[in-house]
């Protein structure tokens, strides 16, 4: 990307050393990166204040920095580097990358959602990228810095934009879509994740619909059809999704084959394929297929993009393991809702004898968090042979699987996740598959090298 002084100054309450010639490479807010002609950003925070590096980013290659208008100005900084005045800089970061967005004038789809964000953004940018040049957020860019960032890195080419929204409380998601003012927004599902902070699914829910309050006046939003704490969002714009009759578009024909799934969409000829583990990600390649249609794209280009869908890494992610082995790493975070989901995953996959299930801690629950991992242990049934728990937490699951009484089942616990290497390392040949899922606090991928 370009960026341009007079943009920057646009937003700024006034300059040091001012250069109306300049223009930037990039924006960056992490003064250990390489940031050659970059513009830094000095983010503030509880723990430190990113001024104090403002000589590390300028060794770095940076020629310009905001700056907060109550900060100190050292007096060592080189005469010829120049400052943007700003009351704040995460605001003046958020501010930037709207004048940024109107600059290039983008279409722009905003994803978000208790689980499936990341994997729809992927298969979106899939679809779409085959009629549109477009742009993603990259890695979890999809907070209040992180977003405005995933703007500016887009190039001035950009047609289409695709932005993940995250949160952890209300009020967060309006703040981003607000920033990106979104043509068309989804939401994948409610789930149980930040219950801790949104006190209930209903809360959660409303929480996720505040994708709504900077949506363009002739926007529209794609929902999930089978989540009846959503009707009462349901307006003129919002179009459902799912499997339910009462869906404006439900999902038929869903069979399975050795690489994902085949299905069909309600008034449509057309049998899609899609090459990914899970039955839950039928809906959110539904999802990309409706914004495909609303942007008029054939029926040709969205099955090419289906096809050829790329996910971000530790999404269902297939590892061939030990000999001959396959390793489903999905290890990037939990919720109840995606653990679930994980494992009937792994329950239809077809050709392997041994199913081995490693499963971990899920945070950020609340106060019901025993009784939503116990819940867990509902869907864990034979064709899975073995399972597997990591941490106090997981014994939860384990607990609420052993009152069932079934015997069929191989069953451990560990505390610790270096504890079970040798019990699944033993387990894995070419008939075995092994899925492991927990949140990201727990870091449980961790132990895939030592299955690969």
């Amino acid at each position: 990307m370009k960026l341009s002084g007079k943009l920057v100054e646009e937003i700024s309450e006034g300059v040091r050393r001012q250069n109306v010639n300049l223009s930037f490479s990039g924006v960056h807010t992490d003064s250990r990166q390489p940031m050659v002609d970059g513009l830094f950003i000095p983010i503030v925070g509880e723990r430190f204040d990113g001024h104090g590096f403002i000589h590390t980013a300028i060794e770095k290659g940076a020629t310009a920095s905001l700056w907060q208008k109550n900060k100190a100005v050292p007096e060592s900084l080189p005469e010829g580097f120049q400052l943007f005045y700003v009351k704040e800089t995460i605001q003046g970061l958020q501010q930037l990358s709207k004048r940024y967005l109107n600059h290039i004038n983008p279409i722009v789809v905003g994803v978000t959602g208790s689980n499936g964000k990341t994997t729809t953004k992927d298969i979106l940018d899939s679809v779409l990228s085959t009629s549109y040049k477009t742009y993603k957020t990259q890695g979890n860019y999809n907070n209040h810095i992180g977003l405005p960032l995933t703007i500016l890195g887009m190039e001035s080419d950009c047609e289409l934009l695709i932005l993940e929204m995250g949160m952890s409380g209300f009020g967060e998601i309006e703040v981003l879509s607000l920033i990106g003012e979104p043509h068309y927004a989804v939401v994948t599902n409610i789930g149980e994740s930040h219950i801790e902070q949104l006190g209930s699914r209903e809360g959660i829910a409303q929480a996720k619909m505040e994708i709504v309050e900077g949506l363009q006046e002739s926007g529209k939003v794609f929902i999930d059809g089978d989540e009846p704490l959503l009707k009462p969002f349901y307006h003129n714009n919002v179009i459902t999704c799912g499997f339910t009759d009462t869906c404006d578009s439900k999902i038929l024909n869903v069979s399975t084959s050795d690489y994902g799934f085949r299905f069909s969409l309600k008034g449509e000829e057309t049998i899609y394929e899609l090459p990914l583990l899970g039955r839950h990600n039928i809906k959110n390649a539904a999802y990309a297929i409706m914004v495909g249609r609303e942007l008029g794209l054939s029926e040709k280009s969205i099955q090419t993009g289906l096809k050829q869908v790329n996910l971000t890494g530790m999404r269902l992610e297939r590892i061939t393991g030990l000999n001959g082995s396959t390793i489903i790493n999905d290890a990037y975070n939990a919720s109840p809702t995606s653990m679930k989901a994980a494992i009937e995953a792994v329950k239809e996959l077809p050709g392997y004898s041994k199913k081995v299930l490693i499963l971990g801690d899920m945070y950020e629950l609340g106060p019901d968090e025993e009784e939503l991992h116990r819940s867990v242990a509902a869907v864990i049934e034979e064709p899975i042979t073995h399972l597997f728990t990591v941490g106090e937490k997981g014994q939860w699951i384990l607990d609420a699987f052993n009152e069932k009484n079934d015997h069929r089942l191989i069953v451990q616990s560990f505390l610790y996740k270096e504890d079970l290497i040798a019990s699944t390392v033993r387990l894995l040949d070419s008939e075995t598959v092994v899925l492991i899922k927990a949140s990201r606090g727990l870091q449980l991928e961790t132990i895939t090298k030592h299955l690969m």
